[in-house]
This record gives structure tokens, sequence and C-alpha cells, in this order.
């Protein structure tokens, strides 16, 4: 029986998850490391840099604490970095009940061991129960209880059927997959090609180029997934498509408005500056680029927006080089 929840991570969908949780009569605390920021929302039922204008309710508890807000916890929700993941987890392990149930709805992969963030948590606790939850769902929609759907997947099937239940509102629906390899790639990959929906923007292209960028990018998120054993059908779904077009479209992606900055000549060091919190693209980009290497795989895509990331090449230089490549079949995946 679930009671008790921890949110490690006080960003923006931690918090709109915990007011999610809270509301359905859990017992949520919510934590973050900058205890300013931890008495600020303490003080006012507020997070204003994450997602401003939502009331925090009064029933959560908003500690600075780690070990505060892990005590008896049943289950524990993990929204911070995925390059941060495995620091925080390694840090909370210590504190977690032995029979808890683990979620986490990061998106990415681990720089430098190319793990994906199921395979890190696994690496320091083995017998951890983990979940992974993942899909479209902006935060600043969720606080405001807008209608979203996403999907959890597991190596155990009962677990994800556990967690789906838990989270399941009439506004936020959840939906159960089996291939957790496909969930958890998707939702890192899709970045990547916001990022270069974002730049097409900035450039001032139009939807023609958009939409070669988003069909084209699913290809390479197959092609990639394939080979590291996830099930194509995946991608067709919430946390492969679905995620693709709402972080491709929409201006509270974090991805995309640091593309189109990137679009319109700012370096990656500005763009990212400019939009103020973590863009998870742009790590990801890197660590897919050294899979598709790894696995002897064509990611043009990938492989131009990093060569931008690393100052390599310009925007225009990184269009040339996709729109010049040789012709082939589209159906070749």
């Amino acid at each position: 029986m679930i009671r008790k929840i921890a949110v490690i991570g006080a960003g923006s969908f931690g918090t709109s998850l915990a007011i999610l949780l809270t509301g359905k009569g859990f017992d949520v605390s919510i934590w973050g490391r900058k205890k300013s920021q931890m008495a600020f929302m303490r003080d006012t039922l507020e997070n204003p840099h994450y997602l401003p204008g939502i009331k925090l309710p009064k029933e959560l508890k908003i500690v600075d604490n780690m070990q505060d807000a892990l005590e008896a916890a049943d289950l524990v929700l993990f929204s911070v970095p995925a390059q941060s993941f495995r620091g925080v987890f390694k840090e909370a392990v210590p504190f977690i009940k032995k029979d808890a149930i683990i979620v986490n709805v990061a998106k990415g992969i681990e720089k430098g061991t190319l793990l994906r963030l199921s395979e890190v948590a696994k690496e320091i606790a083995p017998d951890l129960k983990y979940v992974a939850l993942s899909g479209p769902s902006h935060a600043e929609e969720v606080a405001k209880l807008l209608p979203t759907t996403v999907a959890v997947a597991s190596d155990d099937v009962k677990l994800s059927e556990t967690v789906q239940e838990v989270f399941n509102t009439d506004r936020f629906r959840v939906y159960t997959n089996d291939d957790l390899v496909g969930v958890e790639l998707g939702g890192a990959l899709k970045n990547i090609i916001a990022l270069g929906a974002g730049i097409s923007d900035g450039m001032g292209f139009g939807d023609n180029a958009k939409a070669a960028m988003m069909t084209r990018g699913i290809t390479e998120m197959c092609r990639l997934g394939v080979c590291m054993g996830a099930d194509i059908n995946t991608f067709s779904g919430l946390t492969g498509i679905g995620d693709l077009i709402v972080t491709c479209t929409s201006m509270h992606s974090r991805n995309r408005r640091c593309g189109i900055m990137m679009g319109q000549g700012k370096s990656p060091e500005e763009a990212v500056e400019a939009v103020g919190m973590v863009v998870e693209g742009m790590s990801t980009a890197e660590a897919a680029d050294a899979l598709a290497k790894k696995y002897n795989i064509e990611m043009p895509i990938t492989q131009s927006i990093c060569s931008m990331i690393h100052g390599e090449i310009n925007a225009m230089e990184g269009v040339e080089m996709l729109m010049g490549r040789k012709t082939k079949n589209e159906m070749q995946i």
C-alpha cells in the first residue's frame, strides 16, 4: 500500500507531480538542494522560477533535508537532471526503504558511461524496484490539471501497474508499457530532435523543414533504439512520437527554445544560459553521437547537432550537411 511519497527534485516537473499526488490524498514531501528556494516555497506556497503563477497545496511538505523527505516513504519520485541523477540517487539510497518503489522522470543518457538511467540505478542499488515515467507532459500543463497522458515502464509488469494506479487521475492518464529500454530512449532522444526543430525555427525555416526534422528524427530514434534492444513500436507511442511532437512544437520546451536561439546565432553556451534551466538535449546529443559510433549506425541529425554544440560547424553548415547527403530509400531503417 502506497501512503507516503517523497519527491526528490523541486524543479518544474517534480513540483507539478507533487501537486498532483498531494491532490490524490497522498502524504507527499518534496526536497530540493537549494535551502533558499525551499524556504521561499514554504513561506509563499509558490515555486516562481519553475512554475510561476501556480499555488502549492498547503498539505505538501516542503523540506530541505533529504533524510526527512525519504523517511518511511513507500514511493520515491526522482525528478533531477539526467546528468545529476547518479550523484543524487547515490546520496538518497541509504535513506530509502528496501521495499520502496523508485519512479524516475528524468529523460537522458549518462555521458561517459552511455548508460540509461535505469542502468545507473541498478549499478548503485540492484535490488530496488525501478519504474520510468515518460511521455508528452509539460510540467506547466500538469500543474494546471490540463489533460495529459504518459506511460510507465519497468522490468516488472506488476510494478508498472502499481505506479499506474498511484499516478492516474481524470486529468493525468497513465498507460503501462513493457519496453523499459524504448521508453527511456524515446524520452531522451527526442530532446535532440527538439533542439534541431528549434534551430530550424530560429533560422526562419517553415513547416516543411520542421516536419522533415521530426520525421527523420524519429527514424534516428528507431535506428538506435532497435540496436539497443528496444521494441520499434514503442517509438510510435506516447514516449516516442508523442513526446517528440510536444517537445518540437511548444514554447514550454526548453530544448526547442534553446535551439531557436542557436538558430538565431547565439552560441550553445549563450543559449543554455538564456533558457535559465538544464537543457537535457545538449548532453544527450553527445551521448547519442557516441552510441551511434559504438553501434556503427547513421544518425546524421544527431551528428550535425553535436557538431554545432562543439562549435565545429554553424547552423547553416549543419543544414547544408543534412540536405546535401547522398540520396537513399526512405524506408531504410
